[in-house]
């Protein structure tokens, strides 16, 4: 009677404590020893969002639901822009921009469409270890979307990067489904740099917002001088290490989800995970936006931290009623401006 009792002292005494370790964790301890961003490395962030937030408008001459401040984008630059009907179900609508501002060409992809079966079949083509590339793994679904996209905008990109002098820089953004795609588009075009006319991988940059995890950890290192992921606080998407297809199987139930997945990383060791050549990461340098703290009530002014981790590579999901609300590339862009004019002012209290 008494081993029995000890033994129920035991097992409730490691659930208090798992639990305790999981309620207690926040988005903010996942970059918590990072460096701040700077202003410089983080000023395209912001005018990133709201070019991917365009691609949802079908006029911008007369838009429907700009951010605050509008696109603060010229309509008459954007070159080409591509509907579900064009794409056939190969990948998710884009847009292409010509930036003549700031000297950059950018194709912007939108996120995932819940109501579009397409995306859902994206997502599905692939299974762990499926696909082999460059030396790493990588989602099968998203390779073929990036390759459908490059092998029809090539000829375009290309001719618009030659049209204005060689000197543009190269853009490739998305949200969610769409950082995926965009993220291995990438590291085609630097591996393939005559498809866009011999362009240099220092004018190569993609910018993956709340990013899906679509490339193994040595690849996400690899490119992490042109791939760059933009995470808000909390974003379970980047967090969620279990197949992308599981994910969006089981959407209506997806606190389930999580409860299960945290449950299962708590009690996998961390080497035995890093050691997994097939487990997919989200791509590239992190940019983790923070503006919640343990304990405390509202939002703060948000700080900007970035790194190229390997170890920690946003492991743990946390258990936040956030978790879905900061995936969402609204509220990115929001705290992505606020972040900026952060950062710019503190650059100028230095400067001076």
């Amino acid at each position: 009677m008494s081993v029995s009792c000890g033994v129920e002292c035991v097992l409730v005494v490691g659930c208090l404590r798992w639990a305790w370790k999981r309620c207690t964790y926040i988005g903010n301890d996942d970059s918590a020893t990072w460096p701040e961003a700077t202003y410089e490395e983080f000023e395209p962030v912001p005018r990133i969002c709201r070019t991917i937030l365009a691609v949802y408008e079908p006029n911008l001459h007369n838009p429907k639901f700009p951010p605050p401040g509008g696109y603060r984008l010229n309509p008459d630059w954007v070159i080409k822009r591509v509907t579900y009907e064009q794409t056939c179900g190969h990948a998710p609508p884009y847009l292409i921009y010509c930036d003549h501002e700031h000297q950059e060409i950018v194709l912007a992809i939108r996120g995932l469409n819940l109501l579009n079966e397409s995306d859902y079949k994206v997502l599905l083509d692939n299974r762990l270890g499926k696909q082999m590339f460059d030396g790493g793994y990588v989602h099968h679904g998203l390779l073929k979307s990036a390759i459908w996209v490059l092998n029809n905008e090539s000829e375009t990109l290309k001719k618009l990067w030659i049209d204005n002098g060689r000197c543009y820089k190269m853009i490739f953004a998305g949200h969610s489904l769409g950082s995926g795609v965009v993220s291995l588009l990438t590291i085609i075009v630097v591996n393939h740099k005559d498809r866009l006319g011999g362009i240099p991988r220092n004018l190569v940059r993609c910018y993956a917002v709340a990013p899906a995890r679509c490339m193994s950890l040595n690849l996400a290192v690899k490119y992490a001088d042109v791939i760059h992921s933009v995470i808000l606080q909390d974003d379970f998407l980047p967090r969620t290490a279990t197949p992308l297809e599981d994910i969006f199987k089981s959407i209506f139930c997806l606190p389930c989800l999580i409860f299960l997945i945290c449950l299962r990383d708590t009690f996998i060791p961390e080497g035995r995970k890093l050691r997994d050549p097939r487990r997919l990461y989200a791509p590239g340098r992190m940019y983790h936006i923070v503006e919640r703290k343990f304990c405390r009530c509202g939002r703060y002014p948000p700080d900007v931290r970035t790194a190229i981790p390997v170890d920690g590579r946003f492991e743990h999901i946390v258990l936040s009623c956030n978790a879905t609300s900061d995936h969402g590339i609204i509220w990115i862009e929001k705290e992505s401006e606020k972040a900026f004019a952060r950062l710019k002012e503190a650059s100028a209290e230095t400067t001076t």
